[in-house]
């Protein structure tokens, strides 16, 4: 989402000309066509999500031998 200083406001891109000018004052934002990369996940957001599978996992084991109990 580009940014304008001048306005301090965020433009959604169809909003801005075709030049990437913002619609106030003018000022260029975006090249026509020019997305900025990807931002990566953060580290902590992959910890999160290894955690959460390394835990979910225990439990399923858990289950499985919770189910084995019970049938013998």
């Amino acid at each position: 989402m580009p940014w304008c200083d001048d306005c301090s406001r965020f433009w959604n891109p169809n909003t801005l000309s075709p030049e990437g000018a913002c619609p106030t004052c003018g000022r260029t934002l975006a090249r026509h066509g020019e997305d900025a990369p990807p931002v990566p996940a953060p580290w902590h957001f992959k910890l999160l999500v290894a955690a959460a599978g390394a835990y979910l996992t225990w439990r399923a084991v858990q289950g499985v031998a919770w189910l084995v109990e019970r049938v013998t």
